[in-house]
């Protein structure tokens, strides 16, 4: 008996993985996040229970209770498909779920997704990394209170390089704040893509100091730094990309 921790990508089902579309074809049970694409969902065949065991607009499953249904479905031996957006162990408690399941004696296989994290900043044109303007990049999430003390935001700021923000929409505002307090400049670019490689994506740049005011919708992932400058599907864009070299 085997669990596949399946991920889902960003939205468009086209940047599935060939593995994960043929496990979530062949499933008998899917539980999936509430914000998988629904032409993602199109996929589950009919004849398998469908679960939504999402977190999303004050619903939440705890996670207790989905490991536990996991772990219970897996002894069944029945072919458990647990549907994850982008990649399962990038902050979607995959990790959790892995050991639930282990620790219950039950085989696991674990399907990488594109994480959101490069898939949305790809889709409006922009790369986390570029030659001569930034060498690295680091993901975070921002779905914490500042006062949680899970990120320190002031000594990301000196890090230096590409910043991308997971699940931060609701606490843009802080997260802004703490940047510049570290350091960053106010007029540091950013860009904030919503429901990234969806129907509904929606683009929009700002500076770091206009964030905060900027009508930003969830799910969104946003990216600070001089490569949210960029829009590499367009070639007006380039110029700041010449120059910074």
């Amino acid at each position: 008996m085997t669990v596949s921790l399946v991920g889902a990508g960003p939205g468009d089902p086209d940047l599935l993985t060939m593995k994960a579309a043929r496990l979530i074809a062949g499933a008998d049970v899917v539980l999936h996040d509430a914000l998988i694409d629904q032409r993602v969902l199109d996929l589950i065949p009919a004849s398998a229970e469908r679960i939504d065991v999402g977190k999303r607009s004050g619903r939440s499953t705890p996670q207790e209770m989905i490991s536990t249904l996991l772990v219970e479905l897996g002894r069944q031996g029945k072919r458990v498909v647990r549907l994850k957006g982008g990649d399962p162990f990038v902050f979607g408690r995959g990790g959790e779920e892995a050991l639930a399941l282990l620790d219950a004696g039950i085989d696991i296989e674990v399907v990488p997704g594109i994480s959101s994290s490069i898939a949305a900043p790809a889709a409006a044109g922009v790369p986390v990394t570029h030659r001569g303007v930034s060498a690295a990049f680091t993901v975070v999430t921002g779905h914490r209170r500042m006062d949680e003390h899970d990120v320190d935001w002031r000594a990301l700021a000196k890090v230096g390089g590409t910043i991308v923000v997971l699940m931060g929409v609701s606490h843009r505002a802080e997260i802004a704040s703490e940047l510049i307090a570290g350091g960053l400049s106010v007029d540091t670019p950013v860009m904030a893509v919503s429901s990234a490689t969806t129907f509904g994506e929606v683009a929009q740049r700002c500076r770091l100091d206009e964030l905060g005011a900027a009508a930003v919708e969830s799910p969104a992932t946003i990216v600070v730094g001089a490569v949210a400058a960029f829009e590499l599907t367009d070639a007006t864009s380039l110029a700041p990309v010449m120059h910074a070299r």
